[in-house]
């Protein structure tokens, strides 16, 4: 209950999403499964602050699902900049993609449906900013396709990290998606090239930024 009443506190202390956010928001809770996977209001305004602090002109997203993070993320882009996400799960696509293209940012989202393994390779594009939130059994293949496509200085973000805790919990170690998290965690801590943080917000953040070097 202490943890509930103190993440309300912070709500009630951030900025408020936007209407249009707000109302993202409710429809993935309302109308489809696992509508907790959006980020949601804190998480939101934490997406959107680090991408107004990078200021990327191009953003790859992996895991769109409704489209909130692909907002967020969108409000800190270059005049001109682009961001293109990626998702797997083409079912979602009738909801997902009104959403982004009625949107303000609209015009600057390329929302695409396919395996961004297969798919962002071809793409021959560097990226400012990278947000990581798909298949957890696959966030290592992930880190390791888009460092290599990374402008010196850019960032890499990583939704899941703590994974519900499971990542410190010997009876989820078993589990594939449990440990797809822990190798990937694992690979970035001993990543000499990189800087990294992880933030305990939510179901965790890591925050990794590539050295100038």
């Amino acid at each position: 209950m202490a943890i509930d009443n103190l993440e309300n506190y912070i709500k009630e202390h951030v900025d408020s999403e936007n209407d249009y956010l707000y109302r993202l928001y409710r429809a993935t809770n309302t109308q489809l499964l696992y509508g907790r996977m959006a980020s949601g209001h804190l998480q939101g305004r934490v997406l959107s602050m680090l991408s107004k602090m990078i200021r990327p002109t191009t953003i790859l997203e992996l895991g769109t699902f409704t489209g909130y993070s692909a907002l967020c993320l969108a409000e800190g882009l270059e005049e001109g900049g682009r961001l293109y996400t990626f998702e797997i799960n083409d079912e979602i696509e009738d909801f997902t993609r009104p959403w982004l293209e009625q949107s303000e940012m609209g015009k600057s989202i390329d929302f695409r449906i396919g395996d961004a393994l297969v798919e962002v390779p071809k793409m021959g594009q560097k990226f400012d900013l990278v947000f990581i939130d798909a298949d957890k059994r696959k966030y290592l293949q992930y880190y390791n396709m888009v460092k290599p496509m990374m402008n010196k200085g850019g960032y890499i973000i990583a939704d899941n990290t703590l994974w519900d805790g499971h990542v410190v919990e010997p009876d989820h170690f078993n589990d594939r998606q449990t440990q797809g998290i822990m190798e990937f965690n694992d690979f970035v801590a001993h990543d000499e090239s990189v800087e990294k943080v992880i933030l305990p917000l939510r179901d965790g953040l890591t925050v990794i930024r590539i050295k100038d070097i």
